[in-house]
């Protein structure tokens, strides 16, 4: 019959708990551990990056909102968890260690202290010496051990030393693994006795009661609700909805921000506020400097029934005094800023993928271009010569006295030099990791064919490196014929190895890649500079294939062999015949301006016209005297006849037979 033994000193309990924590917290520290090394990986890349006085200023004072301060440090939710998570489990393996377990295997040679191959003389001999060692007779009582402990300890030789020598004692221990024969079942309970006992048994009831019928349901209902309110972008579902509804064709800028500004009527809690009258003063500023532009983004943001929801009006508010860098005074408003800029990278991604299953070019460039004027702080509507007031120290007022085909930054920089300005180191070290990128070639390829033809699996093979404004451009080196033509032989096996890889971007060592953080003084973040390359049709406003992000593009280094990196994009070519222009755009996340395109043809041919094959008339017909012929001839087709083969032996025949007799006659002579 079995016993039931609930754990009183909770053993089983304990190692429960470890075995639960350990399967949570173990993977959580990976995890955390897994974004350390990652955040560690990307500090180091920082100084690689913008050297410039802003930029370094900017990325203090990030890191220090990251880490806190020393006497009020920024601790994460989940390192919380963990240290309470680790010390619960080293308290809990502290206890574990202190029990003392009772189960134990019976094991007579482990309790007589002798090897499994001792033989029974020597067991018997040995048992003696117990015997004489722990008799109760000769062992006196003290302290640490009373009688009982003494008597019990010889029972446990006499017994141990009966089960390996006395025949019937040594089977009930192999078969039942105790010398006295079978024993009493016992079931072990991870629980103590309290829980069960009849009083306490109302409270167990509510307490699973509240975790399984009300806690575990809502946790559940909590997670399924919230996934089904979004969407794989990460953003409401009614965001992505607003996206959709709003987003045209042959949209602008300003109703790109429009259909920005709607989604954070989901996606920013408006709370209270005290500093409404901040937000009035803002937008009134920003509507004497922006004007008619203001009021059309506005009217695309509002509802159908014509009201402009206050979440909606705050974001856009605080998006405008980004980019005309107009300054918020209130912490709470300038913090919610902070939260409003940097969720737009997420939004205008969702965005951007609504643009690009449509296949519409003006609205997708408009979104690529809106996250560099967010990136440098620089108004939508931004001239050329306005342009320049991205470089560090460099204000609208700067530009002016500038002369007027002074257009590029490098321009600045030689005006700055001549007045010999304070600015100018500052200038140098935004203008050293600036992203002008530089199209060194764009090709279509078609791995093992000449031509490209209908449907044919295709290409685009793009090559590009940065040639920051007034850097020295990279230029070809004069090379002999038969260098010339090695020159080229290596490129294609090189292409032809990339275009067969998996990768989308070529390998390239990390010391020549672009890891370090971009120029950007005024994002509220770290921003590494990343590139999109579009193949668009302008002429259908279509973009061809989806667009591809890049990063790490390496700088230029005069006298290099290869200074360059190739990156493709495969794609299915047109099923039709024909010459189809299309235009290659390089377009930068971070930098206003520095836009690379260039124009590129694809040719579709027919595939070679292949052999021709033998035509019913020119099968020769088979002979009538043959199987073949035969059976032709009974299904009434044509068969060749015998006749002209006949007289052709014939003819043979009475030529030959003339010769036998000129022969004949010869001899006779």
């Amino acid at each position: 019959m079995a016993t039931y033994e609930y754990d009183e000193a909770g053993v089983m309990a304990a190692y429960f708990i470890i075995t639960f924590l350990a399967m949570v917290l173990v993977p959580l520290t990976i995890s955390s551990l897994t974004k350390i090394s990652e955040a560690t990986t990307s500090a180091k890349g920082i100084t690689d990056g913008c050297q410039c006085t802003p930029c370094v200023e900017q990325r203090e004072a990030i890191s220090k909102q990251e880490r806190g301060s020393l006497l009020n440090p920024k601790i994460s939710r989940r390192t919380y968890f963990l240290l309470g998570g680790w010390s619960l489990f080293a308290f809990v393996c502290y206890r574990v260690s202190l029990l003392k377990v009772e189960n134990k295997i019976y094991n007579p040679f482990e309790i007589l202290g002798i090897s499994t191959s001792m033989p029974e003389k020597d067991i018997k001999s040995h048992f003696k010496k117990l015997s004489k060692q722990f008799h109760p007779d000769k062992v006196k009582a003290t302290a640490n051990m009373t009688i009982e402990a003494i008597q019990d300890r010889f029972v446990e030789i006499t017994k141990a030393y009966k089960s390996l020598t006395d025949e019937r004692i040594k089977e009930n221990w192999i078969k039942y693994n105790h010398p006295d024969g079978p024993q009493s079942t016992s079931m072990g309970i991870a629980l103590p006795k309290w829980i069960i006992e009849g009083k306490n048994r109302i409270w167990v009831m509510a307490a699973y009661g509240l975790v399984f019928g009300g806690a575990l349901p809502a946790l559940v209902g909590r997670w399924w609700f919230g996934n089904r309110q979004k969407t794989k972008d990460g953003i409401h579902a009614q965001s992505a909805a607003a996206f959709f509804k709003t987003i045209k064709e042959e949209s602008s800028m300003e109703e790109v921000v429009g259909a920005l500004g709607k989604a954070y009527q989901w996606e920013l809690p408006v709370g209270k506020s005290k500093s409404s009258a901040e937000i009035d003063a803002l937008e009134k500023t920003i509507k004497e400097e922006v004007g008619a532009k203001w009021t059309e983004v506005r009217k695309i943001a509002q509802d159908f029934n014509g009201e402009l929801h206050e979440s909606r009006r705050q974001a856009l508010v605080l998006i405008y005094a980004h980019l005309l860098r107009l300054e918020v005074k209130d912490a709470g408003l300038k913090k919610k800023q902070q939260q409003v800029l940097l969720q737009t990278p997420m939004l205008l991604n969702a965005l951007l993928n609504v643009s690009v299953a449509r296949t519409w070019l003006l609205p997708t460039l408009s979104i690529m271009r809106l996250y560099g004027y967010l990136a440098q702080a620089i108004p939508t509507n931004a001239s050329q010569r306005l342009r320049l007031t991205q470089l560090p120290h460099i204000k609208q007022e700067d530009i002016t006295p500038l002369p007027v085909k002074a257009n590029d930054m490098s321009d600045v920089l030689a005006s700055l030099e001549e007045k010999d300005d304070p600015r100018t180191k500052d200038v140098k070290k935004a203008l050293e990791k600036w992203g002008r990128v530089d199209i060194v070639s764009a090709t279509f390829k078609v791995i093992g064919e000449r031509i490209v033809t209908p449907s044919s699996i295709i290409y685009l093979l793009v090559k590009l490196r940065i040639t920051p404004p007034g850097s020295t451009p990279s230029t070809p080196v004069e090379l002999t014929v038969d260098e010339t033509k090695k020159a080229v032989q290596l490129e294609e096996e090189i292409d032809e190895k990339f275009l067969a890889s998996r990768l989308d971007a070529e390998e390239l060592p990390s010391s020549k890649t672009n890891g370090g953080a971009a120029h950007a003084p005024f994002w509220p973040g770290t921003r590494k500079p990343s590139w999109w390359i579009v193949l668009a049709d302008d002429k259908s406003n279509r973009v061809v294939v989806p667009p591809m992000k890049i990063t790490d593009i390496p700088y230029s280094q005069p006298g290099s062999d290869r200074d360059y990196r190739s990156y493709k994009i495969q794609f299915q070519g047109p099923p039709n015949t024909g010459l189809f222009t299309w235009k290659v755009y390089i377009v930068s996340d971070t930098f206003v301006g520095e836009e690379a395109t260039t124009e590129i043809s694809l040719k579709i041919e027919d595939p070679p016209a292949a052999e021709e094959a033998p035509s019913d008339e020119d099968i020769s017909e088979p002979d009538e005297d043959t199987i073949a012929g035969q059976m032709a001839m009974m299904r009434g087709g044509k068969v060749k006849k015998r006749v002209e083969e006949e007289s052709e032996d014939e003819s043979s025949g009475t030529d030959d037979d003339k010769n036998d007799t000129d022969s004949s006659d010869s001899d006779s002579d």
